[in-house]
């Protein structure tokens, strides 16, 4: 569910009248033969190279597992091939969508799943790192998914979150962030604001947050 804009107009403006899981698979439904046309063409959208980017520097030339939780279409499964990782797994709550993520030949495996209701097929400590590109948003994810994304990370492990400026500043996940922080279970490595969505000129920030050896829940 990546690529999210803070502008009015066309399908931006309508994935900011969500309300449902419903609302939310058929926005995203409709939205998914044209989705990179318009995000990633047209406006540009700068948030999955800067993730990759991010985990380039922290992995250099390892080999990990990754799960980018709320795909979409692929475009974060595809930066991240493209900066050498090649075990990613990909998950999304729109079957449309997780199909474009097939096209894109980057990822060991896709799977339909709603981050807001956790992830019990998946063991705890499984990945090294998990991506949410565009995932925290307006009546999208919310920020509690952080609890079941962290259980599924290996201690030491990275949850990198790319989320718009907008988002960012209606507060709940800073709130959840510095909660998880204070509670001992994270550590904030790295805030870095940048380009989200050129097109429409919004920015972005790349939060790096490393999962504690020993997490308090």
């Amino acid at each position: 569910m990546a690529g999210d804009s803070a502008q009015d107009g066309g399908h931006f403006k309508a994935a900011y009248t969500l309300e449902t899981n419903e609302q939310t698979r058929e926005h995203y439904s409709s939205w998914a033969e044209s989705y990179d046309q318009e995000v990633s063409v047209e406006n540009g959208y700068a948030q999955p190279e800067r993730v990759a980017h991010t985990l380039a520097e922290l992995y250099a030339g390892k080999s990990i597992q990754i799960l980018d939780a709320g795909c979409g279409s692929g475009l974060s499964g595809l930066a991240l091939k493209q900066a050498g990782f090649s075990t990613i797994d990909g998950c999304d709550f729109s079957p449309e969508m997780l199909e474009k993520s097939l096209e894109k030949a980057c990822y060991r495996n896709l799977f339909e799943a709603d981050l807001n209701a956790g992830q019990a097929n998946i063991a705890a400590n499984h990945y090294d790192v998990v991506t949410c590109v565009g995932v925290f948003s307006f009546g999208h994810v919310f920020p509690d998914a952080c609890d079941d994304l962290l259980r599924i990370l290996k201690p030491k492990g990275h949850l990198i979150i790319a989320v718009n400026v907008p988002y960012w500043e209606q507060g709940e996940l800073t709130k959840k962030i510095d909660a998880l922080e204070n509670s001992g279970n994270i550590e904030v490595l790295k805030k870095e604001l940048g380009e989200h969505l050129p097109g429409h000129d919004v920015m972005g920030w790349v939060i790096t947050l490393q999962k504690c050896p020993e997490t308090k829940r």
